[in-house]
Protein backbone atom coordinates (compact mmCIF):
# COMPACT_ATOMS: atom_id res chain seq x y z
CA UNK A 1 0.00 0.00 0.00
CA UNK A 2 1.14 3.46 -0.88
CA UNK A 3 1.35 6.28 1.17
CA UNK A 4 -0.43 9.59 0.72
CA UNK A 5 2.87 11.30 0.07
CA UNK A 6 3.57 9.08 -3.08
CA UNK A 7 0.59 10.18 -4.25
CA UNK A 8 0.38 13.18 -6.91
CA UNK A 9 -0.73 16.35 -6.17
CA UNK A 10 -3.35 16.17 -9.19
CA UNK A 11 -4.76 13.13 -7.23
CA UNK A 12 -3.85 14.16 -3.72
CA UNK A 13 -5.37 18.26 -4.18
CA UNK A 14 -9.16 17.12 -5.37
CA UNK A 15 -8.81 14.80 -2.37
CA UNK A 16 -7.93 16.81 -0.03
CA UNK A 17 -11.27 18.94 -0.97
CA UNK A 18 -13.60 16.74 -0.74
CA UNK A 19 -12.10 16.02 2.73
CA UNK A 20 -12.44 19.34 4.14
CA UNK A 21 -15.07 20.20 2.55
CA UNK A 22 -17.32 16.86 4.34
CA UNK A 23 -15.90 18.04 7.66
CA UNK A 24 -17.19 21.53 6.99
CA UNK A 25 -20.86 20.41 5.86
CA UNK A 26 -21.10 17.70 8.62
CA UNK A 27 -19.54 20.32 11.46
CA UNK A 28 -22.73 22.31 10.21
CA UNK A 29 -25.13 19.61 10.41
CA UNK A 30 -24.18 18.53 13.41
CA UNK A 31 -26.51 19.29 16.40
CA UNK A 32 -24.84 22.11 19.22
CA UNK A 33 -24.50 21.36 22.50
CA UNK A 34 -26.97 23.34 24.86
CA UNK A 35 -25.52 26.75 26.78
CA UNK A 36 -23.62 25.51 29.97
CA UNK A 37 -26.98 25.27 32.42
CA UNK A 38 -28.25 22.90 30.14
CA UNK A 39 -31.04 25.18 28.34
CA UNK A 40 -31.59 26.31 25.37
CA UNK A 41 -30.69 29.63 24.11
CA UNK A 42 -33.28 32.38 25.11
CA UNK A 43 -33.91 33.50 21.50
CA UNK A 44 -35.14 29.78 21.09
CA UNK A 45 -38.13 30.07 23.90
CA UNK A 46 -39.63 33.03 22.92
CA UNK A 47 -42.98 32.73 21.68
CA UNK A 48 -42.12 35.32 18.28
CA UNK A 49 -39.27 32.62 17.04
CA UNK A 50 -40.56 31.75 13.91
CA UNK A 51 -39.66 28.67 11.80
CA UNK A 52 -36.70 29.74 9.52
CA UNK A 53 -38.95 28.75 6.24
CA UNK A 54 -43.01 29.50 7.09
CA UNK A 55 -44.48 29.08 3.91
CA UNK A 56 -46.60 32.13 2.65
CA UNK A 57 -50.37 30.91 2.10
CA UNK A 58 -51.71 32.35 -0.94
CA UNK A 59 -55.29 32.06 -0.28
CA UNK A 60 -54.82 33.87 3.12
CA UNK A 61 -51.53 35.84 3.30
CA UNK A 62 -52.31 39.76 3.15
CA UNK A 63 -51.00 42.08 0.66
CA UNK A 64 -48.06 43.04 2.88
CA UNK A 65 -47.05 39.46 3.64
CA UNK A 66 -47.42 38.80 0.07
CA UNK A 67 -44.99 41.95 -0.94
CA UNK A 68 -41.97 40.13 1.58
CA UNK A 69 -41.45 37.50 -1.36
CA UNK A 70 -39.12 38.54 -4.02
CA UNK A 71 -40.61 39.78 -7.35
CA UNK A 72 -43.67 40.59 -6.13
CA UNK A 73 -44.92 44.31 -5.57
CA UNK A 74 -48.05 46.15 -4.57
CA UNK A 75 -49.68 45.33 -8.01
CA UNK A 76 -48.58 41.97 -7.99
CA UNK A 77 -49.79 41.08 -4.49
CA UNK A 78 -53.24 42.61 -5.03
CA UNK A 79 -53.76 40.74 -8.42
CA UNK A 80 -52.59 37.63 -5.80
CA UNK A 81 -55.78 38.73 -3.37
CA UNK A 82 -57.84 39.32 -6.12
CA UNK A 83 -56.85 36.04 -7.77
CA UNK A 84 -58.07 33.65 -4.76
CA UNK A 85 -59.11 30.84 -4.42
CA UNK A 86 -55.91 28.67 -5.51
CA UNK A 87 -55.97 25.07 -5.43
CA UNK A 88 -52.33 25.12 -6.58
CA UNK A 89 -49.82 27.33 -6.17
CA UNK A 90 -48.33 27.08 -10.05
CA UNK A 91 -52.16 28.40 -10.80
CA UNK A 92 -49.79 32.10 -10.08
CA UNK A 93 -48.38 31.69 -13.60
CA UNK A 94 -51.86 29.64 -15.56
CA UNK A 95 -54.25 32.32 -14.55
CA UNK A 96 -50.93 34.79 -15.58
CA UNK A 97 -50.57 36.57 -12.19
CA UNK A 98 -46.66 36.52 -12.29
CA UNK A 99 -44.08 35.56 -15.19
CA UNK A 100 -42.69 32.17 -14.75
CA UNK A 101 -39.26 33.37 -13.65
CA UNK A 102 -41.12 35.35 -10.61
CA UNK A 103 -42.73 32.08 -9.88
CA UNK A 104 -39.65 30.03 -10.21
CA UNK A 105 -38.08 32.46 -7.59
CA UNK A 106 -40.88 32.42 -4.97
CA UNK A 107 -42.31 28.52 -5.89
CA UNK A 108 -40.41 26.88 -2.41
CA UNK A 109 -41.68 29.72 -0.23
CA UNK A 110 -45.32 29.68 -1.04
CA UNK A 111 -48.69 26.96 -0.33
CA UNK A 112 -52.06 26.88 -1.64
CA UNK A 113 -53.69 25.54 1.56
CA UNK A 114 -57.73 25.06 1.31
Amino acid sequence: MRSLAALPSAVLSPLLGVLITSTIVLSLALPRPAAAQGTAPAAANTPAAKPAAALVDLNRASVEELMALKGIGEVRAKAIVQGRPYTRKDELVRKGIVPQSVYDEIREQVVARQ
